[in-house]
């Protein structure tokens, strides 16, 4: 019989299927969605604050442009979408897993 070699969480040492290091850093991140107008005047929705350490910023940036049917990209530790997306993204990051007391909107 071979051992299967499973990977293991550097922080809290769980295999990475019951790891729940994601989890806890998504309950305890503090996200700012805002909006920049880029040039020629098109608005762009910038959301702040999700720790890329902890957190897959490709995979919650790819989700996100899938939902809003949008374009964007990930720029210093931000993730920006194209057009106006303040009045739906709360709803989306709760589904993410985010909490919604954490999630400020300006």
């Amino acid at each position: 019989m071979r051992a299967v070699s499973q990977e293991i969480c550097p922080v809290c040492g769980l295999p990475k299927d019951l790891c729940v290091c994601g989890e806890i850093e998504k309950e305890q991140t503090k996200i700012i969605v805002k909006i920049e107008m880029k040039r020629f005047g098109k608005p762009a929705t910038v959301i702040e604050g999700i720790d890329s350490k902890h957190l897959d910023m490709r995979d919650i940036a790819k989700k996100l442009k899938k939902r809003l049917a949008c374009g964007g990209t990930i720029k210093n530790g931000t993730i920006m979408l194209q057009g106006d997306h303040r009045d739906k993204i709360k709803g989306h990051l709760m589904e993410l897993g985010f909490k919604e007391d954490s999630i400020e909107i300006y």
